[in-house]
């Protein structure tokens, strides 16, 4: 089994068409940046996109839904190679899930004397629970020290753990409460943030999670924990009340 990458995301209104569907080239964008992580991880090396094979649109993915892109290595050249990348909706209070697009992407290296190594099959690991997702991270979302900037780690945090508390009651779920929050290690401009996520206590309505927050250096592969934090999350019903959840 080949290692895969996935970002997982939730569809807002600035995300949307005139359908209430997520728009074709917000899609597309996910897509990319999940290829663009996927070949960079396994070359370290700088790529760009240098086209992309037929992909088609067979589902919508609605407002409000949870978006998981998943990109994995199918073909490796010299200086190139491709990635298969699915995009799959998940309804919040249901779990169902559907494919809604996928696509090939033909990455190529622009260090013209770097070789991208073969691919070699591995055997699957453990199963991980809970939530792992990743982000780039761009220089808008930066402080002036163009590292990682503090807000933007907490709102990704926070909704590593709504998708971990959702998908554990099924229920709508809200943020109570963040009982603690320490940053160790800085995450650079230009890195990927890998962000895990579990369920790891529960109460009657309300359920703990624990959110660690790893930065991975593109070219060298190095990674560190940079956050760690825990959050409580409440379930809701139909009335906005507090609602029982199942035991951990």
């Amino acid at each position: 089994m080949r290692r895969e990458t996935s970002l997982i995301d939730l569809i807002f209104p600035g995300d949307t068409n005139h359908h209430g569907t997520l728009f074709g080239g917000a899609a597309l964008a996910h897509m990319d940046k999940v290829a663009f992580i996927a070949a960079t991880r396994h070359a370290h090396v700088d790529f760009v996109t240098a086209s992309c094979e037929r992909i088609d649109f067979a589902a919508p993915a609605h407002l409000g839904e949870i978006v998981e892109v998943t990109g994995r290595i199918a073909r490796v050249g010299r200086r190139s190679l491709t990635v298969e990348v699915d995009l799959v909706a998940e309804a919040l209070l249901t779990g169902e899930r559907r494919l809604c697009t996928r696509g090939r992407f033909n990455m190529v290296s622009v260090d013209r004397d770097a070789a991208v190594p073969p691919l070699e099959e591995t055997e699957p690991g453990p199963a991980t629970a809970g939530v792992r997702m990743v982000e780039l991270v761009f220089p808008d979302q930066a402080s002036h020290n163009h590292i990682l900037f503090g807000g933007h780690a907490m709102a990704q945090m926070g909704k590593a753990a709504f998708v971990a508390a959702t998908r554990h009651c099924r229920r709508t779920v809200v943020l109570a409460a963040s009982q603690r929050l320490d940053f160790t290690s800085p995450v650079k401009v230009g890195e990927i943030m890998e962000i895990e996520a579990a369920v790891t206590g529960t109460g009657t309505s309300s359920m703990q999670v624990t959110v660690d927050l790893w930065g991975e250096n593109l070219k060298t592969g190095e990674r560190r924990k940079a956050a760690e934090g825990v959050f409580v999350m409440v379930a809701l019903d139909a009335d906005q009340r507090p609602t029982p959840v199942r035991p951990l």
